[in-house]
């Protein structure tokens, strides 16, 4: 029988323990950990997922500032709020949601984010940590730490002699999630579109992550019988059957005959995008942790 991962009983097990985790800190030094959440323009699916993030912050018991800016913020407006958040004490994590609108320079931004405060583990010194394997030195970018949370609940800390395959390279996702496998001693392939011979190459994983953006990519002869699949992708395709204009959201993997060959799968939606939410308030609170000199909790 195949297990379909819960990604959100996983994330909802994630939050329980930062609630707790969150007024463990507050209760034993008086800190309360605080997380501010930056949002410029009128995207709607970046002010769902702002709105999603500054309520499972109050949720966990965080002081939970939002700043709203209009379309028109300037680069130098959106740098200053930048080193404001930076200098205040009662603000463990700072999140940047992105994309922002065109005429702004998101790297230069993400990049002054203190490294301590860059809760989305975008910053150049988390990601160097990450390749470096300094994993309680830094943050970890919260998709792939998520999408870890599922490989070690099924497969315990230590993944020695199992082969992973990461189908996609950016630095986002397959670049920390690569590390991340390594670092737990699995021996890694990353594989991408230039990749000669995908489907052979993912035959031969133990734990096949799929992150590449194309619908339904993956097929059940690419995966090995047993295997784990993880799948980060979310496509919206046409689904003339629910009417016309109608979409429906697919992962990267071939859901339903790649069940038939896996051990253990992540659906989609419902798999791994619950975990990044989760993962974020969890860097929130080890960030919190570290800036009160406490040892950080794992999650």
């Amino acid at each position: 029988m195949t297990t379909v991962i819960d990604g959100k009983q996983v994330a909802a097990s994630v939050i329980d323990a930062v609630k707790t985790a969150s007024q463990a800190l507050q209760d034993e030094t008086g800190v309360k950990t605080g997380l501010a959440v930056v949002i410029v323009g009128n995207d709607p699916a970046s002010h769902a997922y702002v709105s999603a993030k500054s309520r499972m912050a109050k949720e966990c018991g965080f002081t939970s500032v939002q700043h709203t800016l209009s379309e028109e913020t300037t680069q130098e407006e959106l740098a200053a709020l930048v080193q404001t958040l930076n200098k205040d004490e009662s603000l463990h994590g700072i999140l940047v949601q992105l994309p922002l609108p065109k005429h702004l320079n998101s790297d230069s931004i993400i990049q002054s984010i203190l490294p301590e405060k860059d809760v989305d583990g975008l910053h150049v010194v988390n990601a160097g940590k990450v390749a470096t394997g300094d994993l309680d030195g830094g943050l970890v970018s919260c998709t792939p730490a998520g999408a870890m949370v599922f490989v070690r609940r099924t497969h315990g800390e230590d993944l020695s002699g199992l082969n992973a395959v990461v189908i996609g390279r950016s630095n986002l996702f397959g670049k920390p999630m690569a590390q991340l496998l390594l670092a737990a001693n699995a021996t890694v392939t990353v594989a991408h579109s230039r990749t000669k011979d995908l489907p052979g190459v993912c035959r031969g994983a133990d734990i096949l992550v799929a992150a590449v953006g194309r619908p339904q990519m993956v097929k059940a002869d690419w995966v090995k019988p047993g295997a784990t699949v993880i799948d980060v992708g979310i496509n919206r395709i046409a689904a003339p059957e629910r009417g016309e204009g109608k979409f429906r959201l697919v992962g990267d993997v071939a859901f339903a005959e790649c069940a038939e060959v896996a051990e253990v799968i992540t659906p989609v939606p419902g798999g791994v995008g619950p975990m990044t939410i989760a993962m974020l308030m969890a860097n929130t609170v080890i960030a919190a942790y570290r800036k009160a000199g406490k040892k950080a909790p794992k999650f």
